[in-house]
């Protein structure tokens, strides 16, 4: 896979690292090669691809509800939109629908491409249903162990509901030569305080997600 650079406005690294204007990722296949001012990696890779985002790079977003969106939500099929809406069914609304293991599956997969369009790269929990957790493998996203339900309801917004938005961040940091590249883009403001801009705007403003080195979402 050819080398490229990734570049945005302002790059954020996580974990307290100071942010990075005019920063980029040089993603060499599936891994990390360099992070740094995007005028150093093109000068040392010049050959490498770019590719030019607005707004703010970051670590990829981990969601904390995967079972409860994935397991126990159902994400219409566009073509049941007139009848079901377009919105993930929980509740008595799922209870009404006859769901075998292959529907459930399928809908683990249209529920993995929303996740991806918010900048998420992992999800944590215990996924039971085992075509839902096929699902999930196969999408390559990342799964963490998580100890005790998160709170409030679930959401496709792990930017959502008040917490720091570095707790949002998957970890490590970006910045280690030979990590796996994941991470996501944000159309918002770079100038002023990036972290109070990515709160108000939440995971929809993402235009940009790269998981395992892939371009697995880009907005329209």
């Amino acid at each position: 896979m050819a080398l490229t650079i990734h570049r945005a406005e302002l790059l954020l690294p996580g974990a307290g690292r100071a942010p990075l204007p005019g920063g980029a990722v040089l993603v060499d296949g599936r891994s990390v090669e360099a992070v740094g001012p995007y005028e150093e990696l093109a000068a040392a890779r010049p050959a490498a691809r770019v590719r030019r985002w607005p707004g703010v790079l970051t670590p990829g977003l981990c969601n904390p509800y995967g079972p409860e969106l994935l397991e126990r939500a159902y994400h219409p099929d566009p073509r049941e939109a007139g009848e079901l809406g377009t919105e993930p069914l929980t509740g008595t609304a799922l209870a009404a629908l006859e769901m075998t293991g292959s529907r459930w599956g399928a809908s683990a997969r249209r529920g993995v491409r929303r996740m991806l369009a918010h900048g998420t790269v992992a999800v944590a929990g215990t996924f039971r249903r085992a075509t839902v957790a096929d699902a999930v493998a196969r999408s390559g996203l990342g799964i963490e162990e998580r100890f005790d339900d998160p709170p409030g309801p679930p959401t496709l917004d792990p930017l959502a509901g008040g917490r720091p938005v570095e707790e949002a961040f998957q970890l490590p940091p970006l910045g280690f030569e030979g990590q796996r590249a994941d991470f996501a883009v944000f159309d918002v403001p770079a100038d002023g305080d990036p972290y109070a801009a990515l709160a108000r705007a939440g995971a929809a403003s993402c235009v940009a997600t790269v998981l395992d080195g892939r371009l697995v979402h880009r907005r329209a």
